[in-house]
């Protein structure tokens, strides 16, 4: 018989495995992602998605909230996988493959600020973005058409919003996020059909009528089966 053909591990070339973290929240009427401005080579000086490599000992999530909190200062945040990129050039470094996760959250949950490994942390636009390091172009704009689709199908929106908020607040950030004007009656009839939100009994007061203020139902599933919500 032929000697033995089975490879061993180390017979195999190791590219390296990095995390990047998508931020989205709502701001001044946009919808915004949170970047950093490396520090270091290669890019230095541009901007870019906050992230790195992983470590020998720690998971994916791990190191991608490590990393998070190194460059943003950034903590307790749920973060969700997006998608692998490993285009062969992405990085000129060598052999890269990324491992981008995303998260969405209200504006008043999280005050970023550079970490160690960033010279400056702060919100762009997703619809005003400066040059990016990298694939990080690619990598946002793959977000943001997970993000419309799970604005669609999903309950995702009410994790842009305060733990209160009028339907008007509501039908404001799905209109940001999709990129596209809702019919009202048609929004607040879905909306209410879909008994995800309830009343709080309060009420916004200010110019004009009175708003009744809703939240999320704690028991609503955030997963919409089987139907599209919008538009």
């Amino acid at each position: 018989m032929g000697g033995n053909l089975e490879k061993r591990l180390e017979d195999y070339p190791r590219p390296s495995v990095t995390v990047d973290v998508v931020i989205f929240t709502l701001r001044d009427g946009e919808l915004q992602v949170l970047l950093i401005r490396r520090k270091h080579p290669p890019f230095a000086g541009m901007w870019a998605i906050p992230g790195g490599f992983v470590g020998i000992d720690e998971s994916l999530e791990e190191a991608a909230l490590r990393e998070l909190e190194e460059e943003t200062g950034v903590t307790d945040v749920y973060l969700e996988q997006l998608y692998t990129f490993g285009a062969l050039e992405r990085d000129p470094r060598g052999r890269v493959i990324t491992v981008a996760y995303f998260a969405v959250v209200p504006a008043h949950a999280i005050h970023p600020r550079a970490g160690d490994d960033a010279a400056e942390a702060r919100w762009w636009s997703i619809y005003s973005l400066p040059p990016l390091a990298f694939d990080h172009a690619d990598i946002l704009a793959y977000a943001l058409q997970r993000l419309r689709y799970k604005m669609e199908y999903t309950a995702v929106g009410f994790e842009l919003l305060p733990e209160t908020f009028t339907l008007s607040e509501l039908q404001a950030a799905y209109e940001v996020v999709l990129g596209e004007k809702l019919d009202k009656r048609n929004f607040r009839r879905k909306i209410l059909g879909a008994g995800v939100i309830e009343e709080t009994g309060a009420y916004r007061t200010g110019e004009g009528r009175p708003a009744k203020l809703y939240r999320f139902r704690e028991d609503a599933v955030a997963e919409v089966k089987a139907r599209r919500l919008f538009p």
